[in-house]
């Protein structure tokens, strides 16, 4: 189908039925624990399901389920699923990673210890996957067997991630095809499960598989942009937090890439000595804007953006989700945190 004509009164119906998904989906969460005990356990996932969050990857997916004709209330389990899980994997990446602060506030690992915040992940994964199992469709174990790998390329992706701390060489596609599977993984799977709820066929769960690929691949340059160039309280962590860290991000590799001379060396400084100094962040920031980096970075954003509209203008679906779908993706794209 060709995407509807967007007017002021489609775009704010969209922004407002987001809107009543995402205040859906932030009411439910804490209530998922609020009386389970003990607190020594519970208080912490209380913590990180009460901390706010865009909520994107379960409204993506309570959309994708409402194109195929399914109500938002017999999709929510799986949509809080999506939510829980990822939240699983960022309490255990700020371990990881050592970082102090998500969301504007105190890591887990920082507010209680790492051990807690071990323990406060792996209940909220076992708590997605129960969540999972309350969805009511004829098509839960095909819903069960693309959760299952999505975990498996999610962590693979981390693992690639962490693997290219030490690699001694690393290029862009390295990082896209690493970003496929730590981003774009769960994101496929929000997309591809509420069409399952729906009972889509396998070629339309192909294409709801590469819009998510390539939502993903543009929200995570994106990240990477923000990461630089966002208001720090607005963002919610440390700006310029990845290049203090030394993470090989789409920014430093196509930087590493593009650059020559003294620029190359000063940005294959970060790579061996493990990060940047904080103070040496905004001529970080002036190099890569005289590289034409940002620029860069920002039409790949567009492009793979363009290029998830396009599969989302094959699906044979309700006409106000997909226009719904439209209108959050160019969100993402435009987003400044």
């Amino acid at each position: 189908m060709e995407t509807p004509p967007t007017d002021a009164a489609s775009e704010n119906a969209s922004a407002e039925h987001v809107a009543s998904l995402r205040a859906r989906i932030n009411h439910a969460l804490p209530e998922l624990v609020a009386d389970a005990g003990p607190d020594v356990l519970y208080d912490p996932v209380r913590y990180v399901l009460d901390g706010g969050g865009k909520r994107l990857r379960p409204i993506l997916l309570l959309l994708s389920a409402e194109a195929f004709g399914v109500a938002t209330q017999r999709a929510l389990p799986a949509a809080l699923a999506v939510e829980v899980f990822h939240n699983f994997t960022l309490v255990h990446d700020d371990i990881m990673d050592h970082a102090d602060e998500r969301r504007g506030r105190p890591t887990v690992h920082l507010q209680w210890d790492a051990d807690t915040a071990i323990l406060t992940g792996d209940m909220l994964m076992a708590l997605s996957y129960d969540l999972l199992t309350q969805v009511d469709t004829p098509h839960l174990a095909k819903m069960l067997d693309v959760y299952h790998a999505m975990v498996e390329r999610l962590c693979k992706g981390q693992a690639l991630d962490k693997a290219f701390e030490t690699q001694a060489e690393t290029s862009v596609e390295d990082y896209m095809r690493m970003i496929d599977c730590k981003t774009g993984a769960l994101l496929e799977a929000a997309f591809e499960i509420g069409g399952l709820i729906g009972g889509v066929v396998p070629p339309q769960r192909t294409a709801l598989r590469k819009i998510g690929r390539r939502v993903g691949r543009a929200f995570q340059i994106q990240d990477d942009l923000l990461d630089l160039t966002a208001d720090h309280d607005r963002w919610g962590k440390q700006v310029g937090g990845d290049l203090m860290e030394g993470k090989k991000t789409f920014l430093l590799l196509r930087a590493l890439e593009r650059a020559e001379g003294d620029d190359h060396a000063w940005f294959a400084r970060i790579v061996a000595e493990k990060g940047l100094p904080p103070d040496e962040v905004p001529e970080a920031r002036e190099r890569m804007r005289h590289l034409g980096i940002f620029d860069e970075a920002e039409a790949a954003v567009k492009e793979y953006t363009a290029g998830a509209r396009q599969q989302i203008d094959a699906l044979p679906g309700e006409t106000a989700p997909i226009q719904t779908m439209h209108w959050l993706i160019d969100q993402m794209q435009a987003r400044l945190h």
